[in-house]
């Protein structure tokens, strides 16, 4: 069996408190307290045309290196830098469609193209942090992707349903975030991935999964297909803010404004463990990308 990796354990450690067995999976809830969310704001602008920028693909930004998630090292960073896994066909500009005509390509790219980004949550749904950050992308008028672990979002039926009725997308991200699923068998991370689906998809109360992001930038070409031939598009990400270590909200904000030359796609979360500084760093975030120019747009399909 492969060693957990420092994210996969910090997950396990910050959900250890309360387990909901759900279907002979262990689904850990996030306990704490919350307090109330910000008033309404100004509202940003927000983009839903379904159009790809010209040129757009999913190369990789900065000429950086791909490849699956590496063991965590001194810092603790065991992500891969844009979630895709260095096959040939993942970096096309086109990639094979699956059934249903969804592309099996990593996902770098917004539906409006131009001058967007697309916000992504991951590791959620959280009773306690979910809900502070779709308070801050309400108060501005925000639609974000939320990346769903499917136990847990079969634990918090409402809060996905929330999700959905504020008008956010739904991603599925596994159900036990292994960050070495591609190196499992195609059996073990097709049960994963479709698992998860069906989890999200029924606590959502019918609502569909649209993407598919794998734990760590853990994408081979088998569970890209998998996902696509049951219409999730894999959705990788420019802009890894590494929220999740908690380094200051101070250095979240910096992240994002110094790699959004890397591409539109940002990953922030909200599970895992607090997530304080994301909502802070989104409060400072939202309003600075639109008085950029900046228009929010949901990850392409």
């Amino acid at each position: 069996m492969a060693r957990p990796t420092a994210h996969t354990r910090r997950i396990a450690m910050a959900t250890a408190t309360a387990v909901v067995l759900t279907g002979g999976v262990a689904a850990a809830v996030f306990l704490g307290s919350d307090t109330s969310a910000d008033g309404p704001g100004p509202a940003l602008a927000h983009s839903s045309a379904k159009s790809h920028a010209p040129g757009t693909s999913d190369d990789k930004p900065g000429g950086r290196p791909s490849g699956p998630a590496q063991p965590s090292g001194p810092g603790g960073d065991d992500s891969a830098p844009d979630g895709s896994d260095g096959s040939a066909d993942a970096t096309g500009a086109a990639g094979p469609p699956g059934s249903g005509g969804i592309s099996e390509t990593i996902d770098h790219a917004t539906e409006s193209g131009g001058k967007s980004v697309s916000i992504t949550i991951d590791d959620g749904p959280s009773p306690v942090w979910t809900p502070r950050i779709l308070a801050v992308l309400k108060q501005y008028g925000v639609k974000a992707t939320f990346c769903m672990i499917g136990p847990q979002a079969k634990a918090d039926p409402a809060m996905v349903k929330k999700v959905v009725a504020d008008g956010h997308r739904l991603c599925d991200h596994t159900v036990s975030h292994d960050e070495a699923m591609n190196k499992k068998p195609v059996a073990y991370q097709s049960t994963e991935i479709l698992d998860a689906q069906k989890m999200i998809e029924e606590a959502a109360g019918g609502a569909k999964v649209q993407y598919f992001r794998a734990p760590g930038g853990a994408f081979t070409p088998d569970n890209r297909h998998i996902a696509a031939g049951h219409g999730m598009r894999p959705l990788g990400w420019n802009v890894d803010t590494k929220d999740w270590k908690q380094p200051g909200t101070a250095t979240i904000v910096n992240t994002v404004k110094r790699e959004l030359k890397n591409g539109p796609i940002v990953l922030f979360h909200d599970g895992g463990g607090s997530r304080g500084q994301t909502v802070e760093a989104l409060k400072e975030l939202l309003p600075w990308l639109a008085k950029e120019g900046y228009t929010f747009s949901f990850p392409a399909l």
